[in-house]
């Protein structure tokens, strides 16, 4: 890991432990899920130049997963986390199986359409609840001791999981294996003839982008102690898209300034109804627009500007 890097990193996690103390520890938790969910979107995005329209299934699913283990068959949290993102990657391998063949708008349209198979497999199925979704998951202490009931305590539970997920993929990216999906992303036929089976590269990011999208999924269910149609639905897919695109696609930071934008926005703009809507359309036009590679890639590009010119 590069010394800046590092540094980065442990300002973040200093920043987010002390974080709390003067934000609404739910609110944060809700960012730092859906921030681990655009961090594994962007893995296959940004890394390997794959679109996917259909990652709220991975999302939604294990938080359905994760309620049912919980709260019907009475399973321990850890369990039940365990479980969404287990699923998720089954049903990861299963569409990617399925889709990886496929490049440019045939994924993405392949990807929506095994979501959108996935959304009425919830509408229809028994234990998800229907339109009801499952409701009042206890929040069971975390292997027997932690009482993870105090929204306080279960904020670091949260900040645990989205670090362990944030740094399984700056490690990944950073591994012979990340380096080999950049080839894929920048020149795929290249990478073919050196002898790379880009499939089987492009299958197991897959995989791992749809395990990492279920753990942020289903750490969200027990967080709000509720599984819905509302995290299965193609809108979550394009809210992680607007999400990475606003922070910047293919940085590290870029996904988790884009979910907080957009989560702070939601919350403190709820006032406005569905003009909220309106708005982050806007925003995202603007972005697409004004900053391309995003607030983090702007900024970035702005700062290696400026070492250049220093240097000069």
């Amino acid at each position: 890991m590069k010394s800046n890097d590092s540094l980065m990193i442990l300002a973040l996690a200093a920043a987010l432990a002390v974080a709390p103390f003067f934000i609404y520890p739910v609110f944060l938790m809700k960012v730092l899920c859906f921030a681990l969910f655009a961090c594994a979107f962007n893995l296959l995005i940004g890394y390997v130049g794959l679109l996917s329209f259909g990652h709220a299934m991975f999302f939604g699913f294990a938080a359905y997963v994760s309620g049912y283990t919980v709260k019907t068959w009475g399973f321990p949290t850890e369990i039940g986390i365990l479980a969404g993102m287990l699923v998720s990657a089954a049903l990861g391998l299963v569409a990617g199986l399925i889709a990886i063949r496929r490049q440019g708008i045939y994924f993405a349209m392949v990807t929506l359409a095994l979501a959108q198979m996935v959304f009425f497999f919830c509408v229809q199925a028994k234990f998800t609840g229907g339109e009801d979704g499952i409701q009042s998951i206890p929040r069971r202490a975390l292997f027997g001791v932690i009482d993870i009931r105090n929204d306080f305590t279960l904020y670091y539970v949260v900040l645990a999981i989205f670090l362990a997920g944030f740094l399984v993929i700056y490690r990944t990216i950073h591994s012979p294996f990340g380096q080999v999906l950049k080839a894929i992303r920048e020149n795929e036929p290249r990478a073919i003839s050196l002898g790379y089976k880009v499939d089987n590269y492009k299958l197991l990011a897959f995989v791992l982008s749809a395990a990492l999208s279920g753990l942020a999924g289903a750490t969200k269910a027990i967080v709000f102690q509720l599984a819905t149609l509302t995290d299965v639905t193609w809108q979550m897919s394009g809210e992680v898209v607007l999400m990475t695109l606003v922070g910047g696609m293919g940085t590290v930071l870029g996904p988790f300034v884009g979910a907080a934008i957009i989560i702070a926005m939601q919350n403190y703009l709820a006032q406005f109804g569905e003009w909220v809507l309106v708005i982050q359309g806007v925003i995202f036009v603007t972005t697409v627009m004004l900053f391309r590679r995003g607030v983090v890639g702007e900024i970035g590009a702005y700062l290696a500007k400026a070492r250049g010119t220093a240097k000069e």
